[in-house]
């Protein structure tokens, strides 16, 4: 099992490695986006980031370890918001609803980077999720890390970020109500997903046995409230696009797809995995609803 930690040295040289693997990822998909800069800046900036997926890639399948793609999650739709601000909308006077969309658009990308940076434990720690599939199906999981692990969640990111192209590119619609009711789902969703890390970070170094259960802050009224708190920071930005140009409605294909990849795959693999090890996890469930925040039943 690929689960060990490594010390403070090396875990700095492999940081390094991970960042030079990123900047490479980010100089190819920006070579790849200058090649087709003629084709339209979504097809364009859609090409680019599977090229940059490619090159993680090959970095997982180098060192035997899947979890190097785990950053692209967080980190890809930083560079994709700002390509569109800089590239699209270049000589435009910037507006207030373009600054508010990049603040917290850079607030979520960095604050989920940095939730994994300080959990990382260094390149022999791969995703329990992976080491399953590599388990069940070695002769394949070459297959299914390129598919499943990397360019799926690739692409279910990119159709999530399709409504900041309308709020940062192309959308004329002044600021108005619908921005503010953006402005508050976004930041509240944020804000959820910031203090349910927090809540469950302190309380796995409290309770360090495996079969301890979570049922404090946030997590006393959803099983999975940082989850809950990933969709619906996309449901604020398909608002803000929806705010800058109403004809974009179709965005929200996004938000979709990451609630049904949440629904259908990672929160059964979570309940699967806490039923079997923790023994009072089945009693629980009947009290506290799987992802929609709401009180607990007595």
């Amino acid at each position: 099992m690929i689960t060990e930690v490594s010390a403070p040295g090396t875990l700095k040289k492999v940081f390094a490695l991970y960042a030079f693997a990123y900047i490479l990822a980010l100089l190819v998909a920006f070579g790849i986006g200058y090649l087709f800069r003629g084709l339209h800046p979504l097809l364009m900036i859609f090409l680019a980031d599977i090229a940059g997926t490619l090159v993680i890639y090959i970095f997982s399948r180098v060192f035997r370890n899947a979890s190097f793609y785990d950053a692209y999650w967080s980190i890809a739709p930083l560079f994709i918001s700002l390509f569109w601000l800089l590239r699209t909308s270049s000589g435009s006077t910037v507006t207030a609803r373009q600054v508010i969309v990049i603040v917290l658009v850079f607030f979520w990308g960095l604050r989920l980077t940095y939730n994994w940076a300080r959990q990382w434990q260094g390149l022999k720690h791969e995703d329990w999720r992976y080491q399953d599939l590599r388990k069940k199906l070695p002769q394949w999981f070459w297959l299914i890390d390129l598919v499943g692990i990397e360019i799926m969640p690739t692409i279910i990111v990119f159709l999530g970020c399709l409504s900041l192209y309308s709020a940062l590119a192309v959308g004329k619609n002044s600021f108005g109500i619908l921005d503010i009711t953006a402005v508050i789902i976004t930041g509240g969703a944020i804000v959820i997903e910031t203090v349910a890390d927090e809540q469950l970070r302190r309380f796995t170094q409290q309770n360090p046995q495996s079969g301890a259960i979570m049922t404090k802050g946030l997590w006393e009224y959803s099983r999975h409230p940082n989850y809950f708190g990933e969709v619906d920071v996309l449901v604020g930005l398909f608002f803000f696009g929806l705010a800058a140009d109403a004809g974009y409605w179709w965005t929200i294909i996004g938000p979709v797809l990451i609630t049904i990849l949440f629904a259908a795959i990672s929160i059964p693999l979570m309940e699967k995995r806490s039923l079997a090890r923790r023994p009072g996890y089945a009693q629980m469930r009947k009290k506290i609803p799987v992802f929609l925040p709401w009180f607990p039943k007595s």
